[in-house]
């Protein structure tokens, strides 16, 4: 049981390590949906400002802030899979030692 959850958290955090290197390179993909129309809304809005000959540093400082956002969301999902895995490494020594243990009474 503890091998096949184990492998299967290996499997989340390299999808989600994945995600993160996209979107620090810029990509979409891993945005939800809720991400995907901010950075789609400060874009427009800058895109608008650009038409009218105004400043976009709103908008630009909107759409870092989105994609600050998404990293920091990605990280803290990274660092909760790094430890419901070490848990469960921990859990499984624990009943490996138990039962080591217990063979010898």
């Amino acid at each position: 049981m503890g091998n096949s959850e184990i492998r299967r958290l290996d499997r989340e955090i390299e999808k989600t390590r994945k995600k993160l290197e996209a979107v620090r390179r810029g990509e979409w993909w891993p945005l939800t949906a809720r991400e995907r129309l901010a950075m789609s809304r400060a874009l427009a809005s800058g895109a608008r400002s650009a038409h009218q000959h105004r400043s976009t540093t709103g908008a630009e400082n909107r759409v870092d802030s989105v994609g600050s956002s998404v990293e920091m969301r990605l990280t803290a999902e990274l660092t909760a899979l790094h430890g419901e895995r070490q848990r469960l490494i921990t859990e499984a020594a624990r009943d490996k030692a138990a039962r080591k243990s217990s063979r010898w009474f």
